[in-house]
């Protein structure tokens, strides 16, 4: 069980990097299919709060990463 955990866990920035770039792609997705789906203000809203998320979370996740490192040293 800890090696399956081992493999989901984020331990460097260029991890982190590749994760966020990952979820950018899908909130990207995500947005265009809004822009699709509700044309006006309200899709590019929505696509919006998606790419906001990403940034959100990705610099969350950065500096997880960077704490994580700084304990265990």
């Amino acid at each position: 069980m800890l090696r399956l955990k081992r493999l989901f866990t984020i331990k460097t920035k260029f991890e982190a990097f590749l994760a966020i770039y990952a979820m950018a792609l899908g909130a990207c997705a995500r947005g265009l299919h809004y822009l699709s789906e509700y044309p006006g203000l309200g899709g590019e809203l929505l696509f919006l709060a998606c790419c906001s998320a990403v940034m959100v979370v990705g610099g969350l996740m950065i500096d997880g990463v960077t704490l994580k490192q700084a304990y265990e040293s």
